[in-house]
């Protein structure tokens, strides 16, 4: 007689899930959408970071080393991805407008338009950085416990299994339990790297926004020495 547990491992998970109740196919179902829209975040949001991480370093570089404006903000508008060129980008354009004012403003005013300028584009970008990235966190967390109803629901067939046929073999409690194991299996696949992932862009975004924090500290600065 063949070993029950040969048996179990011999078993086509594939069958299985074909043969599932309705319910943890849809539990399934839901579960691989969700990881697939997820890994299709995680690559998107990591490309998009890189590249918004590595147009500010070269932004900051040309723009600590260069003296003529006019060249940085050419500059900038080549750096469309960088969250810090879309605030100076944000800032030229506010001196701008005050230089064109025929009427006297007084210094703490004008700054106070440069320092809104800055922190509305600020928030603006920190909302593109963060974009898709709730997902990613209500995926890690909640993958698990769907999966886990999946589990409950595959459990519950085999006792009705055992129940029907009266007998409590593993023939008879395989096709359940494999079910259930496997939307466990799917839930965790979902919610492992929507976790990883969702951890490592939230360091990026912080570091993006120190350099935002920092940049606008030192831009009104150079716009109070330089310009009012």
């Amino acid at each position: 007689m063949p070993d029950p547990l040969f048996l179990l491992a011999k078993t086509n998970i594939w069958s299985h899930v074909a043969n599932a109740s309705l319910l943890v196919k849809a539990v399934m179902l839901l579960l691989a959408m969700m990881s697939v829209f997820g890994w299709y975040i995680i690559g998107y949001k990591y490309f998009y970071l890189k590249k918004a991480t590595k147009e500010t370093q070269q932004f900051l570089e040309s723009f600590w080393r260069s003296r003529d404006i006019e060249q940085i903000y050419k500059q900038a508008q080549s750096l469309r991805t960088s969250p810090v060129s879309a605030m100076f980008l944000a800032g030229y354009t506010e001196l701008a407008k005050l230089s064109t004012d025929e009427h006297k403003r007084e210094e703490a005013s004008d700054l106070e338009n440069v320092q809104r300028a800055l922190r509305r584009t600020e928030t603006v970008e920190v909302m593109k950085l963060e974009s898709w990235t709730p997902f990613l966190a209500t995926t890690g967390s909640a993958a698990p416990f769907i999966g886990l109803f999946g589990t409950v629901v595959g459990i519950m067939n085999s006792f009705t299994n055992i129940a029907d046929q009266g007998s409590a073999s593993l023939q008879t409690v395989a096709p359940g339990i494999a079910e259930a194991l496997f939307a466990t299996a799917i839930g965790l696949v979902a919610a492992i790297p929507a976790v990883m992932a969702f951890n490592y862009f939230q360091r990026g975004i912080r570091v993006q926004r120190s350099a935002m924090q920092t940049f606008e500290q030192d831009y009104l600065n150079i716009v109070r020495r330089h310009f009012l």
